[in-house]
């Protein structure tokens, strides 16, 4: 993958890392191309990713048992989805869906625990960054449920 650093300007979640950092950072992440209305994952699949979108847009759409899907959240380039193997849950709670061609970081749970572990200082980094992305979502989440369900009250 060696273009990470260079790629490092264009994504708000790694900018200001060192070199040093993006190489303790790169075994993580694999790239991974998704065509045009392709599933990265489904609501309820084992969560064993988390992606940061390069290229492209994606829809998360979760599906409540008693209704049709939801959209939840419209991603462009730069955003941090499918979390819920960060969070320790088994399964995501939403599925993804491009709605474009995508590139995306794939990341693994099991190598981000690892770096975590032999690099520390870059895992708090890391760490701290992927709760701001995460905190944010949910209040944009909530704020977006909330008018829904105001609409049709």
């Amino acid at each position: 993958m060696g273009t990470m650093y260079q790629q490092n300007a264009q994504i708000p979640f790694f900018k200001g890392l060192s070199k040093e950092q993006i190489d303790h950072i790169e075994p993580i992440f694999q790239l991974c191309r998704f065509q045009q209305d392709q599933t990265i994952f489904q609501q309820g699949q084992v969560a064993q990713f988390f992606y940061i979108l390069l290229e492209g847009s994606v829809e998360i759409r979760y599906k409540p048992y008693d209704g049709p899907p939801l959209t939840v959240a419209r991603l462009a380039p730069g955003n941090v989805f499918g979390w819920s193997s960060v969070l320790g849950r088994d399964t995501y709670t939403s599925a993804a869906i491009t709605l474009l061609r995508c590139d995306v970081y794939c990341g693994s749970y099991i190598n981000l625990k690892k770096m975590v572990h032999r690099y520390p200082e870059t895992g708090d980094i890391l760490l701290d960054r992927l709760a701001g992305v995460i905190a944010e979502r949910i209040r944009s989440t909530h704020t977006k449920v909330l008018s829904m369900l105001k609409e049709g009250m």
